[in-house]
């Protein structure tokens, strides 16, 4: 198996997005195949129908039903594939004559700090994401609607063994930092001036011990005393800007 890609798609079935900036950013990419688009007259009309796609009419009660429960779905509800696997290796060739980071999740579980971490991704020309295959959300609408388009243009790479892609990284000479709180470097101390691929760990439980190994420094953020952490999402925002305009 070629290294960094994950053996099977997600379990789940088709996913399914709602709100407008999701559902236009899916329809707008030419990698990702639609199934069926549902949605009220008002909201279709300002939509650029693709000749082939199923449309269903709908009244919003009818579309409410079709995601879970108080989902923010705007008139528009769209059935489709999840996106072909990214191999780990064609991501890192893409970014070898640029200086982008990367960003690396370890058994980052929550679909809208996902979602929230791409859309940063997005803002700050990150080359993309690399995630466990296990032990990160599938695509869904709740990671589509927190993304707020970016799961369409952020490549996404899903990998079975993170601390062997880890060394992958570092091959292809990026500078491994991995984000925790008790560090004692800050993250401006240890940049340098190599491609860096930030590290960030799990909501509550942080990084993982075999995953900070696997990296070529430990750098904190210098937040005020005041607060104990930052949402994984918060940081990655931090350290993205960070990171780009040193």
């Amino acid at each position: 198996m070629r290294k960094g890609q994950r053996p099977s798609k997600p379990q789940g079935g088709r996913p399914r997005f709602w709100g407008r900036h999701a559902v236009l950013a899916a329809l707008a990419n030419p990698a990702r195949r639609a199934i069926h688009l549902w949605g009220t007259r008002e909201a279709l009309a300002r939509v650029a129908l693709p000749p082939a796609l199923p449309v269903t009419y709908a009244d919003g009660a009818d579309l409410g039903r079709l995601v879970p429960r108080e989902a923010p779905h705007q008139g528009l509800v769209l059935e489709v594939e999840p996106l072909e696997d990214i191999w780990l290796s064609e991501l890192l060739d893409q970014g070898r004559d640029d200086r982008r980071p990367l960003l690396v999740l370890d058994q980052v579980t929550d679909p809208h700090n996902v979602g929230a971490i791409l859309r940063s991704a997005a803002a700050f020309d990150a080359l993309g994401i690399v995630t466990q295959d296990r032990h990160a959300p599938p695509e869904s609408g709740t990671i589509a609607r927190s993304a707020s388009g970016a799961l369409e243009i952020v490549p996404w790479a899903r990998v079975v063994n993170l601390a062997r892609a880890l060394d992958e990284i570092a091959e292809a000479g990026f500078w491994r930092i991995a984000l925790t709180g008790e560090a004692e470097a800050t993250l401006a101390e240890v940049m340098g001036t190599a491609r860096i691929a930030l590290v960030l760990g799990a909501e509550g439980e942080g990084l993982r011990h075999n995953s900070a190994v696997h990296c070529d420094e430990r750098a904190r953020l210098p937040i005020s005393p005041k607060i104990e952490s930052l949402n994984v999402s918060n940081a990655a925002a931090v350290a993205l800007y960070a990171v780009t305009t040193r």
